[in-house]
């Protein structure tokens, strides 16, 4: 009878369904592992934050420079630069001495000392040059009108027209860092620009070349050795003086932008070529094929995809090359010319030693373009390893 008590009073219990017996598997796409690779690379994330503070930096030039790029002060010629005093009496205030400037009678050279009783107080979003936020410059009319008109600055001297020189002046007394900010908006936007440009003849040239083969193949393979057999700079200088001088600044940018995009796809083209002659012989795309499928649908939808991140990690680091390429070209005077400011442009204010003897800051455009650069490789090479998330 007590067996008959226990054995009632003893919950049944629910018997575990198959489901919860198994396992659960979380299964994650390309584009997570590639993250979760890329974020242990300490260096490229590094890289990657300096790259959108730069191009954040170089869409509101106006906003982040103090003065505008044709602001000058004949008062101020080969002015050194002004070190910024953040702290006055113990609180924070900031502030640039002024300089006293004198004339040396034997060398004629502009000498500088420290006005101590002389200070400039500095702040946050103060008013100053006026400059334009938008599609200003822009040849076409109505577009060059949806330009914005602003005078707010983020940092700067709190009077108007007081002088403030943070990388000092040049020849005509001219801010070297207000056009550096400028200059990046060229700079950087060449390097998208002709790498886009270079990326749509790559897919599309190496795409054919792999995917068609014969006689395609044969012609597209051949112009890339013709192309990649003459040097860089030789063949950049002679397409170069094929741009009419007396163009508008704007149609200099663009040819020279294209200029270096046609010569820029010719690596990407033979990496797509690569992947395309693998991917030709997968089982997925034989049966696209024997299915009917077009042969366009084929490249966008099966082959491009399933490489895509090898194609983001090649085109970042194109863009470098882009760059130098055209630094050099308006270093050398073949490329972008005043009044358009580029960091190529900047520095040819230093072609010469007794220049930067003399002003040795003419040469921070050049240090500008090394550290954007290997920013660049390194987020590149960051991106190429987690390309491969399975390399280890």
């Amino acid at each position: 009878m007590a067996n008959e008590m226990m054995q009632t009073a003893v919950p049944p219990v629910a018997p575990l369904s198959v489901e919860e017996n198994e396992p659960r598997l979380v299964v994650a796409s390309q584009w997570q592992l590639m993250w979760w690779k890329f974020r242990k690379h300490r260096l490229a994330m590094i890289s990657l934050a300096i790259i959108i503070g730069l191009y954040v930096v170089a869409v509101g030039a106006g906003f982040f420079a103090p003065q505008a790029v044709d602001t000058y002060n004949r008062r101020y010629t080969q002015a050194p630069p002004m070190p910024i005093q953040w702290f006055d009496n113990g609180q924070f205030a900031p502030f640039v001495y002024a300089y006293k400037g004198e004339t040396d009678p034997r060398t004629y050279a502009r000498i500088y000392t420290i006005d101590e009783e002389n200070k400039i107080p500095l702040g946050f979003f103060v008013r100053g040059d006026e400059y334009q936020i938008g599609l200003h410059g822009v040849p076409i009319y109505p577009i060059n009108q949806l330009a914005i008109t602003l005078d707010i600055h983020f940092f700067g001297p709190i009077t108007k027209g007081e002088p403030f020189y943070l990388f000092g002046t040049d020849d005509v007394g001219r801010d070297g860092f207000s056009p550096l900010i400028f200059a990046s908006q060229v700079s950087l936007s060449v390097g998208l620009v002709g790498v886009f440009l270079s990326l749509i003849l790559g897919v599309v040239l190496g795409a054919l070349s792999g995917l068609v083969g014969g006689v395609v193949d044969n012609v597209i393979q051949r112009i890339i050795e013709i192309l990649r057999s003459i040097p860089d700079i030789p063949l950049w200088m002679a397409l170069a003086t094929a741009v009419p001088p007396r163009w508008d600044p704007i149609y200099v940018y663009f040819g020279i932008t294209i200029i270096l995009s046609l010569l820029g796809w010719t690596r990407l083209a033979r990496e797509v070529r690569g992947k395309f002659l693998a991917l030709r012989e997968e089982d997925f795309i034989v049966a696209a094929e024997l299915d009917g499928v077009p042969r366009r649908r084929i490249i966008l939808r099966h082959m491009i995809p399933s490489f895509m991140s090898h194609i983001i990690a090649a085109t970042t680091l194109a863009i470098p090359g882009m760059i130098l390429g055209e630094s050099a070209l308006s270093f050398l005077g073949l490329g972008l010319r005043a009044p358009i400011v580029s960091w190529g442009v900047m520095l040819q204010d230093a072609m010469n030693i007794a220049t930067i003897n003399s002003m040795p800051w003419l040469l921070l455009p050049g240090a500008a373009v090394v550290v954007t650069v290997l920013t660049f490789n390194f987020l590149g090479d960051g991106l190429r390893d987690a390309a491969d998330p399975y390399h280890t």
